[in-house]
């Protein structure tokens, strides 16, 4: 019994490393929607926990233990690394806005045009929250501010739309006469679409930069767009 035992929890282990690993990069090559993805890494959380548990109480009882006590060891481990995930996400989202939809101007979000389709297409739609969206995200992401650059509009436009495609993004509209660029991000693991907008204005004898970033679904965004202007905008500063 102890051996047969053994032999459940490692493959329990293995197959709850599998779910988690399946999970992101099937959802990313469009094999199931995105809500098939979470499901599978709720499954591996619990599967992997309730391996890596199971593991354990084997390795600490002696005659359970088995000959080779490392291989419990690995589904302790790959238990944990599986369950792991699907806890950090829950603990982030209960820790941040439930909101998508992050901009450095709350009071007039730079404005999707190229992409207006693609917004109108996605279940998360084209507008903007309003003042409830705004007040959110002040409460959690009070750094999200635009800035103010030293540069003219036309230089400090030629550095941004550097950045964007520095940071990966498909470039969708790049407009120096309007000083609008629109593109949108794929993040690695799910591949979800986030739409971004950059606006330059002038301000002073300088500019002013505005981002807004969108996700395309999903009602929160568990910090990822604010995550990124973050990154993008310190490409600037």
């Amino acid at each position: 019994m102890p051996r047969a035992l053994r032999f459940v929890v490692v493959l329990a282990a293995l197959v709850a490393a599998l779910l988690i690993v399946a999970s992101g990069p099937g959802t990313r090559l469009g094999w199931w929607d995105f809500r098939i993805g979470f499901v599978l890494m709720l499954w591996a959380m619990y599967v992997g926990f309730t391996a890596a548990v199971l593991a354990l109480i084997l390795v600490a009882i002696p005659r359970t233990r088995g000959p080779r006590a490392s291989v419990l060891v690995v589904a302790i481990v790959l238990g944990a690394m599986a369950g792991a995930p699907a806890i950090g996400l829950r603990t982030r989202a209960q820790s941040l806005p439930y909101i998508h939809d992050i901009s450095t101007d709350t009071v007039d979000p730079p404005a999707f045009v190229a992409l207006e389709g693609a917004r109108k297409a996605a279940p998360n739609g084209l507008a903007y929250g309003g003042p409830e969206v705004a007040a959110a995200q002040a409460k959690g992401y009070p750094d999200i501010r635009p800035l103010v650059v030293s540069s003219p509009p036309a230089q400090a436009f030629g550095r941004a739309l550097d950045a964007a495609r520095a940071m990966g993004w498909e470039i969708a509209a790049s407009e120096a006469a309007s000083g609008r660029i629109e593109a949108t991000a794929t993040t690695p693991w799910y591949g979800f679409k986030d739409d971004v907008v950059v606006r330059i204005r002038p301000e002073g004898a300088g500019s002013r930069i505005d981002v807004r970033s969108m996700s395309r679904v999903g009602e929160s965004d568990v910090g990822a767009n604010a995550a990124r202007i973050r990154k993008y905008l310190a490409r600037l500063a």
